[in-house]
């Protein structure tokens, strides 16, 4: 076995038809990136589920730095308690065959770019099994910028930990032990954190409702259907302070006219301005193709 092996990356996301790192995991772009963090967890949560991934969200987490968003592309791992025939074997390989220096979440975080998140089954230790400190936190803070980890076990040095700024952890527990008796067996592969599961290059979104892994292909749609969300209820919430519509209009299916004034104003209010990238063609198509369904003359046999 190889630890981030490019082709095993390609092998297991092949939905993305993106940009990708020399690893071999999916780049979602920066812009991407910088407007998932403007959107809420449930909003992202909404389309990856009605496609089906219903195991990305993980919560029951404690966190180091409550209020800040995470988000970031992961880079995962997977820890075993250790048996020492297997543990020698893949250190050696490790250190010998790919140049690798240190402990095994030593490899890990020295891998990382920025935006990057450390993702970690740690299969849910905590005494002895503190991945992260004040040292390799600080490791991550300085190569991720925005970053983060993500850990399903325990972090040490935690005072240290909640005063380094610009990065969230997420952590079952903490304890005042190194991290020993285990054993690194997939470095970029699947892994599993708590009842979800989460691939290299995956967006992770984590919020104080916990953490979702967003598949990399499904990244820009869960973003502009969340901004599309935000940005009508924006107008609503206008509309109906003015009186313009009932709740009832703005709840249900939107009318032809209601969507050309929601289009106009879109266009020309200074609240819209950040989302000027949005198009709103097919929602106005769909609204003139169901109300003209609605008024066609039945056809009696």
């Amino acid at each position: 076995m190889k630890f981030s092996a490019e082709e095993d990356i390609r092998q297991l996301t092949p939905l993305w038809t993106g940009e990708r790192f020399e690893d071999g995991r999916p780049k979602v772009s920066e812009d991407i990136l910088r407007r998932m963090r403007k959107i809420t967890l449930e909003e992202a949560w909404g389309p990856i589920w009605n496609e089906g991934f219903k195991y990305q969200f993980q919560g029951d987490f404690k966190i180091s730095h409550p209020g800040t968003i995470l988000v970031g592309r992961a880079v995962t791992a997977v820890m075993v308690p250790k048996r020492p025939d297997l543990d020698t074997t893949l250190m050696n390989y490790g250190i010998k065959e790919e140049g690798r220096r240190g402990f095994f979440n030593q490899w890990v975080i020295d891998s990382l770019v920025e935006d990057d998140v450390v993702v970690i089954d740690l299969f849910d230790k905590i005494f002895q099994g503190t991945y992260v400190g004040g040292n390799l936190s600080t490791a991550i803070a300085a190569r991720t910028k925005r970053g983060g980890a993500v850990i399903w076990g325990g972090v040490r040095d935690l005072e240290q930990i909640v005063k380094i700024p610009n990065m969230q952890t997420y952590y079952r527990g903490n304890d005042p032990t190194g991290i020993a008796d285990v054993t690194m067996t997939s470095f970029n592969g699947p892994t599993r954190i708590g009842n979800a599961i989460c691939m290299p290059g995956d967006v992770v979104l984590g919020t104080l409702s916990g953490v979702l892994f967003i598949p990399p292909h499904l990244a820009e749609r869960c973003v502009v259907g969340a901004e599309k969300s935000h940005v009508r209820d924006i107008f609503g919430f206008a509309r109906l302070a003015s009186k313009t519509y009932s709740t009832a209009q703005i709840d249900m299916a939107w009318t032809v006219p209601m969507w050309e004034d929601f289009i106009n104003w879109f266009a020309t209010d200074p609240e819209a301005a950040e989302y000027c990238q949005l198009s709103w063609e097919d929602e106005l198509k769909e609204a003139k193709t169901r109300e003209e369904k609605e008024h066609a003359p039945e056809v009696r046999l």
